[in-house]
């Protein structure tokens, strides 16, 4: 034991003094390794660093991080081809696949998020978990097979082959902010959850966790992703379920009847929201289907019928996660939390936490060892999904397909990993930034829907009726009129005030986001009927189609590297001999009876 020198001159209470700091130590050291230990702010409010619910974090964390490691070591052999990397060779099995699909969408905007909401105004706004799942399915039954025949590489590959290279590019952006806010939202929750744990803040711990998962992401790409995402689903249903019947007997949690405590939250017959209401619904379920991350699962099935099966299965298994997670939520709405040592009622930006408070205050010590470690493992799990996502689709539609087509394999891969670690520091930027885990969650499928569903519903089903000329007019158009409805989240006003519009709050009640995509779509449809009749019937000569949609330019240098719009998308098979993306290029890229496609 440190003995404490004591001058001549000290007197005996300078002595006590000492002793008694000492004292003071001993005893902050003892509450530190006991788990106990308080920290005082500004005499007012006091805070718990849950020793053990560190303990459970930092096991959980080795855990993902040894299994992407582990993943990324099994392939270290086949990790030349940049399709190795992108899709794991097309290797993955049916379980593996349903896992990995599930586990992708239930993170931690979903579970955290999920629970927000329900707190915040009942379940029945509640609509992003149960949209989104719903959006699985219904790509499962319009987009998982096609386009898994057509051995594509990423979403983005059937509109680069209709619409050309650049306009490709271009489609990329909106996807990139989807994928980003989706990583973003995901961070967020994290960062929730370690802020109620450790008292640290949302900033430390969104990057040492982005940084954990970005590790192993780069280095083993799809395949260790899709590994941790399997683990991260077993630690999400028994973290979850496990919190549950604790939490709703703890002594500060009163009934849950309805009558009694309204978890399930109501709208007026009357009330305008239920334009808004509507709207959402839409948004979750078109919006949820154009994502690389979904994409990049299906397209990484061994068969077309188990890309459909796999979308099938997840979008049950999304729904069944979401469960508990609403309970949670109703729990929280029920809690009484001035007689819990939170002691305080979670308002405003303390919203976002109740999933963790639940968890840390409302559940014994062994039980958040388990859900909040649980938990935090999970949604870095999910954020490695979404960076190798947009990344992907960098490295391949935008570096190689317009700046580079000569990029070698390996060129490509290490584009895609510096990719990662940018991607990454974006989405913890906008992480950090933004409150609500909830609204960020739905956020993400807003330039998406409005954007990129039409287009690539056109392309899979309708190729021979759009061209590069209505996929520009129809970006455009969807892009002013969403941007024209305005956005009091990130303060945008409204320029056209919607029927219903309030005045108020600055909120379009009107389903005003649907229309922006109808916009889009029916601008795509007569934009690209109107310049095929321009130039087939010679309205303008053929050097004005500046797009060479409709006339093979001399001395084209990109040659067959443009599509024949007129070749149904079916038609295209995937060969074993050789990529399957090559394949279908040589099927799709080939102009028949002199017609181009866009560059």
């Amino acid at each position: 034991m440190r003995r404490f020198k004591v001058s001549r001159g000290c007197s005996a209470s300078c002595r006590c003094s000492e002793v008694v700091a000492w004292l003071e130590v001993c005893h902050l050291a003892t509450q530190f390794y006991t788990g106990t230990l308080r920290t005082h702010n500004a005499g007012l409010q006091v805070k718990m660093l849950n020793i053990p619910g560190l303990a459970g974090i930092i096991v959980f964390y080795l855990l993902i991080l040894g299994i992407g490691i582990y993943a990324a070591w099994r392939r270290r052999n086949k990790g030349g081809k940049s399709e190795e990397v992108m899709l794991a060779g097309r290797s993955i099995g049916p379980l593996v696949g349903i896992l990995t699909m599930t586990a992708t969408w239930v993170g931690g905007g979903y579970i955290n998020g999920t629970a927000e909401k329900v707190y915040d105004k009942g379940l029945i706004w509640c609509q992003a978990p149960f949209g989104y799942a719903l959006s699985l399915a219904v790509g499962g039954m319009f987009f998982a097979k096609p386009m898994r025949e057509a051995g594509y590489v990423t979403m983005l590959d059937p509109l680069q082959q209709a619409f050309g290279r650049r306009m490709g590019g271009m489609l990329y952006f909106p996807a990139l902010m989807g994928e980003t806010f989706w990583s973003a939202a995901i961070l967020s929750a994290l960062g929730s959850t370690l802020a109620v744990i450790l008292d640290i803040g949302n900033t430390v711990s969104i990057l040492v966790s982005a940084a954990i998962a970005v590790f192993y992401t780069i280095f083993g790409g799809l395949y260790s992703v899709a590994y941790t995402d399997v683990i991260q689903l077993f630690c999400i249903f028994i973290g979850l379920w496990i919190t549950v019947p604790f939490a709703m007997v703890h002594e500060s949690v009163g009934s849950l009847a309805l009558n009694e405590t309204n978890w399930l939250g109501s709208i007026e017959p009357t009330s305008p929201e239920w334009g808004l209401w509507i709207d959402y619904w839409l948004l979750l379920i078109c919006g949820g289907i154009p994502w690389q991350v979904y994409f990049q699962r299906v397209l990484s099935c061994q068969t077309p019928t188990h890309a459909r099966v796999l979308s099938y299965t997840a979008s049950v298994g999304c729904l069944l996660s979401a469960v508990p997670a609403c309970i949670i939520g109703a729990i929280a709405k029920a809690t009484d939390w001035s007689q819990t040592d939170y002691g305080k009622t979670p308002e405003g930006y303390q919203v976002k936490l109740v999933l963790p408070l639940v968890m840390q205050y409302l559940t014994p010590t062994w039980v958040a060892f388990l859900g909040l470690g649980a938990v935090s493992a999970a949604v870095m799990s999910s954020a490695d999904s979404s960076v190798l996502s947009a990344s992907s689709m960098f490295a391949r539609n935008i570096y190689q397909n317009v700046f580079k087509q000569e990029a070698t394999d390996r060129e490509v891969i290490w584009v895609m990993r510096a990719s990662i670690v940018v991607v990454a520091a974006i989405a913890c930027t906008i992480g950090i930034l933004i409150n609500s885990i909830y609204y960020l969650f739905k956020l993400c499928g807003d330039l998406v829907y409005v954007i990129l569903f039409p287009q690539l519903l056109m392309v899979v089903h309708f190729r021979d009726r759009v061209n590069t000329y209505g996929s520009f007019v129809a970006f455009c158009l969807g892009l002013i009129v969403r941007l024209l409805g305005g956005e009091p989240y990130i303060g945008v006003p409204a320029t056209i005030q919607y029927p219903f519009y309030d005045e108020e709050t600055g909120q379009q009640n009107f389903p005003f986001r649907t229309i922006a995509m109808l916009v889009s779509l029916f601008s795509l449809i007569v934009s690209s009927a109107i310049a095929k009749a321009i130039f087939t019937h010679k309205i303008l000569p053929p050097k004005f189609d500046v797009c060479r949609c409709f006339h093979r330019a001399e001395n084209d240098e990109l040659g067959t590297a443009n599509l024949n719009k007129t070749l149904p998308l079916a038609m295209s098979k995937t060969k074993e001999d050789v990529s399957p993306l090559k394949a279908a290029e040589s099927n799709l890229y080939m102009p028949v009876n002199g017609t181009m496609n866009g560059v």
